[in-house]
């Protein structure tokens, strides 16, 4: 991966006030040789010093953060979307802020972006020893293989909040609430090449999870509804010729 071809890490955040400044710190330590590295901080309405903390832990690793608030929450997939809409970066690389993601995994990441000659792809975290209870697990898993026998994405573990993709990638997708949790089925959609490389997973040092049993399984049904019938829909053309009058 050419070293000009600058790379966004886009992390959305709720009251991560507790773990924010080690993923930071993380990051930019693992990315300091990489010259063309920011991190778009997107507060989703937080109600602690999730802002303050992180600004704080940049300036004492000497990186580029560019912070982003949400006057209210509007969740994780909007978080993801007004980050990477102010990245500056060619590639998008993203990251829960719970630090349960690991920030020495994006070089992975990017060495097998290096292998890629599509304009469209997905390289998705795959979480194989995962680090939550075992209920969350029992969840994800059924989850995962649904998901998958219904769409066809390839990808074991979607949930995943690791995944390296170029910007103008998911500029072309359509958006929702709960869409990061297809992107790789919405970027297969529109012709792009599904990569998986299996990450590091870490537990919750602190704060809470925004999720419940609940309401990931309605809101997953729903989506999954909502996602076949758009993906049934969606038609990739093939230019077979462009003709400029005025080069003529």
């Amino acid at each position: 991966m050419s070293q000009e071809q600058t790379l966004s890490m886009v992390i959305p955040a709720r009251d991560e006030q507790t773990n924010i400044a080690s993923l930071l710190t993380e990051a930019f330590d693992v990315m300091q040789d990489y010259r063309g590295f920011e991190v778009v901080l997107v507060d989703d309405g937080s109600s602690d010093q999730t802002l303050d903390t992180a600004l704080k832990a940049a300036q004492a690793a000497c990186g580029r953060l560019v912070t982003v608030r949400h006057e209210r929450s509007i969740g994780q997939s909007g978080a993801l979307a007004t980050g990477i809409r102010h990245a500056s970066g060619r590639l998008i690389v993203t990251m829960d802020g719970d630090g349960q993601n690991d920030p020495a995994d994006i070089p992975a990441l990017l060495q097998k972006a290096n292998t890629i000659l599509a304009p469209d792809f997905c390289i998705a975290g795959y979480r194989k020893k995962r680090k939550d209870t075992a209920w969350k697990r029992l969840q994800s898993r059924l989850a995962n293989r649904v998901r998958n026998a219904l769409l066809h994405d390839g990808v074991p573990d979607t949930g995943c909040g690791l995944k390296l993709f170029p910007r103008d990638t998911f500029l072309k997708l359509p958006w929702f609430d709960h869409g990061h949790r297809f992107i790789p089925a919405l970027v297969k959609a529109i012709g792009g090449e599904i990569r998986v490389v299996e990450v590091n997973h870490r537990p919750r040092n602190g704060g809470v999870s925004k999720y419940s049993a609940w309401n990931r399984t309605w809101a997953g049904i729903l989506d999954l509804i909502g996602v076949m019938w758009l993906l049934r829909r969606t038609r990739v053309p093939v230019i077979s010729r462009i003709l400029d009058s005025q080069a003529v």
